[in-house]
C-alpha cells in the first residue's frame, strides 16, 4: 500500500512498518486438489490393509472417481501406504521341563523320542508313521502306521508301550507338532510323572535319535518299497522294525543290535533302574 500511494521502495516501506522483506515475496500455497482423494485412500488402506493400490483404483472407479491407475499409484506412494509384509502365524509351543539341548539319556527308558514322517500308497493315499525310540538303547519301541494319527492315537500308542515294558519314561523328547503340544499328551505326561523336552522350532538336530531312526527306515524301506494298501505298509514296517531291533548291527552300539545292547547293559547296571 505504501509503495502504491507514496511511491516508496519495498525496502523502505518494510522498514517503516517493521516487516521483513521476505513477507512480501511469500505466495500463499494453493489448496491440494487431491486432498479428498488422499483422504479416501487413507481410509481405504485402513479398512483393507491387505489390498494394494490396484484394488483401490478399481474401487474408486466404482465410486465414480475419474482417475487413472498411475495417479492412484503416485498418491498411494506419497501417502506412504503399502501392503504390510505377511507375518507367520504364531506356532503353539510346548512347555519343556528340561531343555532339549541339555537332556542326555543315561539308562533305558530315561528318554523316549517321538517323531512323525509320511509316505503314500500306490493309490496316492497318505500314510503317517509315528516313531517312538528309546534314546539310550536305540531300540524302536513302536512304529504306529495309519492314514491319520492325532494326539489321542499318540497317547494310546504310548500307553501300549508302557503296558508292554511295565514302566513309564522319565522324559519325552519331541518337536512342537500339533499332536505333541495338545492337551491329551500334556495330561498323559502329567499323570505319568513324565517330563517333557520340546526341541526348538526348526531344530531337528535337537531330536537326533528319532531323526536318525527315521532316516534309516526311509533309506532302507520307504524309499524302496511301494505299498499298495495301508495293511501292507503296517506289515512291512512292522517286519522291518523287528529286524532293526533284533538283527541289524548298530554302529553306535559297538555293532550290537539294540536288544543285545539292552540285554548286556541291564545285568551290570540293574541297581540304577530301581
Amino acid at each position: 500500500m505504501l509503495q502504491e500511494r507514496l511511491g516508496l521502495s519495498q525496502r523502505r516501506a518494510c522498514r517503516i512498518v517493521g516487516q521483513h522483506r521476505s513477507t512480501q515475496r511469500h505466495q500463499p500455497a494453493e489448496a491440494d486438489p487431491d486432498r479428498e482423494l488422499r483422504e479416501r485412500l487413507r481410509r481405504f488402506a485402513k479398512r483393507h490393509p491387505r489390498w494394494g493400490y490396484r484394488r483401490a483404483h478399481t474401487v474408486l472407479r466404482r465410486e465414480g472417481h475419474v482417475v487413472n491407475r498411475k495417479k492412484i499409484q503416485r498418491l498411494w506412494r506419497e501417502e506412504g501406504l503399502r501392503v504390510p509384509a505377511k507375518r507367520r502365524k504364531r506356532q503353539r509351543l510346548g512347555d519343556s521341563t528340561t531343555p532339549a539341548d541339555r537332556l542326555r539319556a543315561t539308562r533305558p527308558d530315561h528318554v523316549w523320542a517321538l517323531d512323525y514322517q509320511f509316505d503314500v500308497t500306490a493309490t496316492g493315499r497318505v500314510i503317517k508313521i509315528l516313531h517312538v525310540v528309546d534314546e539310550f538303547t536305540r531300540e524302536s519301541l513302536a512304529d504306529l502306521v495309519d492314514h491319520s494319527i492325532d494326539a489321542d492315537a499318540t497317547v494310546a500308542c504310548l500307553d501300549k508301550i508302557v503296558g508292554q515294558r511295565g514302566r513309564h519314561p522319565t522324559f519325552i523328547r519331541c518337536d512342537n507338532g500339533p499332536e505333541l503340544t495338545a492337551n491329551a499328551l500334556r495330561d498323559w505326561c502329567r499323570f505319568a510323572g513324565c517330563g517333557t523336552s520340546y526341541i526348538e522350532p526348526g531344530s531337528p538336530w535337537e531330536n537326533p535319535w528319532a531323526e536318525s531312526y527315521g532316516s534309516r527306515i526311509r533309506d532302507e524301506l520307504l524309499a524302496i518299497e511301494q505299498f499298495d494298501t495301508l495293511l501292507e505298509a503296517q506289515v512291512l514296517i512292522g517286519d522291518w522294525r523287528i529286524e532293526y531291533n533284533t538283527y541289524r548291527p548298530h554302529s553306535a552300539l559297538g555293532m550290537l543290535t539294540p536288544v543285545e545292547f539292552a540285554d548286556q547293559w541291564r545285568p551290570t547296571n540293574q541297581p540304577q533302574l530301581s
